[in-house]
């Protein structure tokens, strides 16, 4: 409507009859399609009349841009607050939590299906021996694994995976070969911000013996090393300012153009 507005400005400086028309295209989203309407208005003396009409030049309006599923990769020692963050973002409907195997046994409070699907080692082996598995590795004397049935039907669907892997995993995640996985594959490494802090995190779980602990802590300067092989990383502070910092990465991560097919 700016020329309408423009127009009456000349016409009431000059005290002349002055018209304009201006064309608009406007959306049918019942059909998918757009109508071209023409607004004409007429200037005379104080007073402007319009008159609408529709032109019958029906034109497609761009088609809704579909995205494919990010499959967002996260590693890091015990006590590096990784999983605290990728079970946020699946409560808050962010991503879909992917569910590991493993054998090690189930901590206080840990349901089967839900926290991990808890296996025996036989069981295990079998599921990897027929291939079921995208990544596996053993840490801590556990075997742990993921399913590709978790993951790929997910992205093929447009909806985001979160993984929660160790530094063995997430290179066979990058190695894996398929290209559904590879384009969708995002990976972040979460850092403890010092052994004094990370020490205080793993002894305030009150759930590892000390043994446990003093491994972990053995584990997490190698698995430290690994930062530099992931495209991402995030030095870990307080739990809210983590957590504003990871969902910022799957949110950008939506607007690549990569990602995006015009259906």
């Amino acid at each position: 409507m700016q020329a309408l507005v423009l127009a009456a400005m000349i016409a009431h400086q000059l005290g002349t009859r002055a018209a304009v028309r201006l064309d608009e295209v406007v959306g049918r989203p019942d059909v998918n399609q757009a109508e071209r309407i023409s607004v004409c208005g007429i200037f005379s003396g104080q007073n402007w009349r319009f008159g609408f009409r529709i032109l019958e030049i029906p034109c497609s309006l761009p088609a809704m841009a579909q995205r494919t599923g990010i499959l967002l990769v996260v590693s890091g020692p015990s006590g590096s607050g990784k999983t605290t963050l990728c079970r946020r973002l699946a409560n808050e409907g962010e991503a879909c939590y992917s569910i590991s195997c493993t054998t090690r046994v189930a901590r206080a409070g840990e349901t089967d299906g839900l926290d991990y699907h808890f296996l025996s080692r036989e069981e295990f082996l079998v599921k990897r021996e027929a291939g079921e598995f995208l990544e596996s590795a053993e840490v801590h004397g556990n075997l742990y694994g993921t399913l590709q049935s978790e993951v790929t039907d997910r992205l093929d669907q447009g909806t985001d995976v979160v993984m929660d892997l160790d530094v063995q995993g997430a290179a066979q995640v990058r190695q894996c070969g398929d290209k559904t996985i590879l384009t969708a594959t995002v990976d972040l490494f979460v850092m403890p911000p010092n052994d004094g802090e990370l020490l205080a995190r793993l002894s305030g779980r009150g759930t590892d013996a000390a043994e446990v602990i003093a491994l972990r802590m053995k584990n997490a300067t190698e698995e430290n090393s690994h930062w530099p092989e992931y495209s991402y990383r995030l030095l870990s502070g307080t739990l809210e300012e983590d957590y504003a910092r990871f969902k910022s990465l799957i949110i950008a991560e939506r607007m690549r153009v990569n990602r995006l097919t015009a259906e």
